[in-house]
């Protein structure tokens, strides 16, 4: 399959005249803050929602649709992209009452001028191009999490994202919760904790499969475009297990696809990417609030694979083949351990050398926190941590019905830095700098050694084969072509 107009130059006549100098308050490294809005809470749901933008999405599975549920109240959604016509016409009739247009090529969404946002929700594999592609073509991003499969992808996206001066948003929403993780590095950024010693991100560990065979295509579902720039393989399914005893339904099938891509290194990073993406982005966030450096000069460690390895490659190809336990350590450039593990309690540890603090979705507690109750961080305090812009949050999401979320504020921050043309509150140069100890530690986990890490040029210090790891060939016509 030949997508030869796939990456289209960027046109700077049309950028200029959407969003007239936005490139030079966006670029990597800009401290871009807007004013003290007025609109804070109650004022600021009212206002995205009484000047609503139309949306585009590209994917339309389960996180999709988490996402669009949270913010459809800010949003009209404009059209839908997902080489699974079933899921596509569903996302349609749920967010526009079938009027979005159902397409099976993402471009089509690029190409219409009526869009002005697109919300990238792809398994793994497939965020960096739409991402890129959207950028160049003058359209602001919502990208979900991880958002590369591989650390060269982020230098592309950084640098698109410079000289394009587009607002991208990633998905990693606990950056929007205040009541836990924004207060938590609030805490970290008034010196309660003093100088952080060490962060240990807890992040469970991944499933195994048996043998899974190769089974027959699902009518309406684009194996071959689903695959895209990853290499051809043959569409596998294992139907789930009858459920038994207690059980209320059958748990989830095993295949190479949808939701299980995510245990397939072909397609994502495993568990190390997928919620690594969240907790090391909470550590690198608490690091850079501490006046330290995220940046890693190394990482070993430990991982358990379902399958072996041969300079970094699965010797079997019908199971999953993600680590399913792990443990790592990686050293920051200012001596600070970071370390990743399956096995304790999923969350943040941040211990300082006055005190630690640990955070996850549901608390926040420590003796750091116990203090708060005679002496209360001030409300500057959080705002700076949440780069003085308004902050709209709501209870944790806990799975119920179609409610306000914490991916509710994490679109509305998104939404309010479109407005204002500022960085959000997840941008992708403070994302890439978490994603890639994720990365890294991937790169370890397979071939089972230590990585040592140049932070500067971002290359793999005396590991040729390692080094080779940061990039992964794309299948022909799926190519990222710059133009």
């Amino acid at each position: 399959m030949s997508f030869p107009d796939a990456a289209r130059p960027f046109d700077r006549r049309r950028f200029l005249q959407t969003s007239a100098a936005a490139a030079g308050a966006i670029a990597f490294g800009a401290t871009a803050r807007p004013a003290r809005a007025a609109a804070t809470g109650a004022s600021l749901d009212a206002l995205l929602r009484s000047e609503k933008m139309s949306i585009g999405m590209i994917g339309c599975g389960g996180i999709s649709r988490a996402n669009m549920w949270a913010a459809k109240p800010y949003l009209n959604v404009a059209a839908v992209c997902d080489v699974d016509a079933a899921r596509a016409r569903e996302a349609s009739q749920q967010f526009s009452k079938g009027k979005a247009p159902v397409h099976n090529d993402y471009r089509a969404i690029l190409d219409d001028p009526k869009i002005d946002l697109v919300h990238v929700a792809t398994p793994d594999h497939w965020h960096a191009k739409p991402t890129i592609e959207a950028m160049l073509a003058g359209k602001d991003v919502y990208c979900e999490k991880p958002l590369t499969l591989t650390v060269d992808e982020g230098k592309l996206i950084r640098r698109v994202q410079q000289e394009t001066g587009r607002v991208v948003q990633v998905g990693t929403q606990q950056r929007s919760t205040g009541p836990l993780f924004v207060q938590a590095v609030a805490l970290v950024a008034a010196g309660r904790l003093g100088r952080i010693r060490k962060i240990q991100c807890a992040i469970g560990g991944a499933p195994s499969s048996a043998s899974i065979p190769v089974a027959e295509v699902p009518a309406e579902f684009d194996w071959d475009r689903w695959l895209g720039p990853a290499p051809f393989a043959d569409y596998r399914f294992l139907a789930a297990p009858e459920p038994k005893g207690n059980q209320k339904k059958a748990g989830r099938p095993k295949t190479n696809g949808h939701y299980e891509f995510r245990w397939w290194y072909e397609y994502s990073g495993g568990k190390l990417t997928d919620w690594g993406a969240h907790h090391v982005d909470i550590a690198g966030w608490a690091l850079e609030a501490n006046g330290l450096s995220p940046d890693i000069a190394s990482i070993d460690g430990t991982a358990e694979h379902p399958v072996s390895f041969v300079d970094g490659v699965a010797q079997q190809k019908d199971r999953y083949n993600t680590a399913t336990n792990f443990l790592f350590t990686a050293k920051t450039v200012d001596g600070v351990e970071i370390v990743i593990r399956n096995d304790t309690d999923n969350g943040v540890l941040i211990e300082g050398d006055k005190g630690r603090i640990f955070v996850n979705r549901k608390r926040l507690v420590g003796a750091p926190v116990e203090a708060l109750k005679d002496d209360p961080l001030s409300p500057e305090a959080i705002s700076s941590v949440y780069r003085d812009m308004p902050l709209l949050t709501h209870p944790a999401e806990k799975g119920k019905g179609r409610g306000p979320s914490d991916r509710t504020g994490h679109w509305a921050n998104f939404l309010y830095s479109v407005r204002e043309r500022a960085l959000p509150i997840s941008d992708v140069h403070s994302h890439m700098r978490a994603l890639n100890i994720c990365h890294l530690a991937g790169i370890s986990a397979r071939l089972g050694r230590e990585i040592n890490w140049d932070a500067k040029t971002e290359r793999i210090v005396g590991d040729d084969v390692a080094d080779s790891m940061l990039s992964r060939p794309y299948r022909s016509g799926y190519e990222i072509e710059m133009g």
